[in-house]
């Protein structure tokens, strides 16, 4: 197979989201009337999934499949000589957020056998027959509701659904991916700019994603509310109706526990030394020295997806409001999807 044909299609249907995302929608033709439907289809379905963050998520995939790009990230891999079926069990928490993993199988040559979230049914099969229609090579893939006959499996669930992936694909060549989540060390030095960013990567989709902050540290004499501050943007999360459940939930919850929060009308922040927090709850903890942090994040190493802090504080980081913007080349659970496609 021309993977090269491949390649490029996908940097076509790059060029094709770009376009539609740039249209008003009175400019639409026939294919983008298309796109829209999916788009609002899958809204439908799936509240969550409102139209700005789906359209957010194809932005930023627009941006990633471009032919530099995809060549860069490929150059570092070689793709099978003999395709392999590869089951593919898709999470829906947040948009998309199983696409790397099909185009990894694809552009592997390798075939995906894609199961995919309940959540998430509509907009990456438009997607693949998109893929299909600008590329000058067969892109081969197969929806299914139960995955049989394949050599390998990549399976993303809840803690518990991992435990039961794990047996029931004891004896097959896989990668099992459980819950994680984010967290974001604070020097307490941050400017307005800074802690506007980390908003961002604690509220885009709704925080739903393992890339979402849920657990900040800040030194013991931060001011609590220079995050308040930075939140406001972000406050029209609560006439989301599946979010505001969430917040009168929590917060009903923790005035008959009397427990001690921070309330903006909109998220809460409490002190709790948990790493993952319920939707809308943000938890903090304050630290007197970096290394009763580094500690925690060491030893919860397999719990957090990405850290998100200045360079300076020496964590492997992230810059602030770049949680969700992973590159080709990131993989979830840190284990190279790409090389185990390359061995199996």
């Amino acid at each position: 197979m021309n993977n090269e044909k491949r390649v490029l299609g996908l940097s076509r249907l790059s060029r094709y989201i770009t376009e539609f995302l740039a249209k008003k929608s009175e400019l639409y033709n026939e294919n983008d009337a298309e796109f829209e439907s999916v788009l609002k289809r899958s809204e439908i379905e799936n509240p969550w999934f409102t139209i700005e963050n789906q359209k957010h998520a194809l932005k930023q995939w627009a941006e990633l499949m471009t032919l530099e790009n995809l060549h860069a990230w490929l150059g570092n891999y070689s793709p099978s000589k003999t395709p392999k079926k590869v089951g593919l069990i898709l999470a829906g928490n947040i948009p998309l957020v199983g696409w790397h993993d099909v185009i990894s199988v694809i552009l592997s040559n390798h075939i995906p056998l894609i199961k995919l979230s309940s959540k998430d049914k509509l907009m990456i099969p438009f997607l693949l027959k998109k893929w299909n229609e600008f590329s000058e090579e067969p892109i081969i893939f197969e929806l299914v509701e139960r995955l049989e006959n394949f050599d390998a499996v990549i399976a993303t669930g809840s803690n518990n659904t991992a435990r039961y992936l794990e047996f029931y694909f004891k004896n097959h060549l896989s990668i099992i991916r459980k819950n994680r989540t984010s967290v974001s060390v604070l020097k307490g030095d941050e400017t307005e700019t800074e802690l506007k960013l980390l908003a961002k990567d604690i509220f885009q989709y709704f925080g739903l994603g393992c890339r979402n902050v849920t657990r900040i540290f800040v030194p013991r004499d931060f001011l609590i509310d220079r995050l308040f501050e930075s939140f406001i943007e972000f406050q029209d999360v609560i006439n989301h109706n599946k979010y505001a459940n969430n917040y009168d939930y929590n917060r009903a919850i923790y005035l008959l526990n009397q427990d001690k929060f921070w309330d903006n009308n909109f998220v809460m922040l409490k002190e709790d030394d948990k790493l993952f927090s319920p939707l809308s709850v943000i938890n903090f903890s304050r630290y007197d020295s970096l290394d009763e942090v580094k500690n925690f994040i060491a030893e919860n190493e397999e719990d957090i997806q990405c850290v998100v802090a200045k360079d300076e504080l020496g964590f492997n980081s992230i810059s602030f409001g770049e949680a969700q913007s992973p590159g080709l080349g990131t993989y979830a659970d840190n284990v190279d999807t790409m090389k185990f496609l390359e061995v199996i």
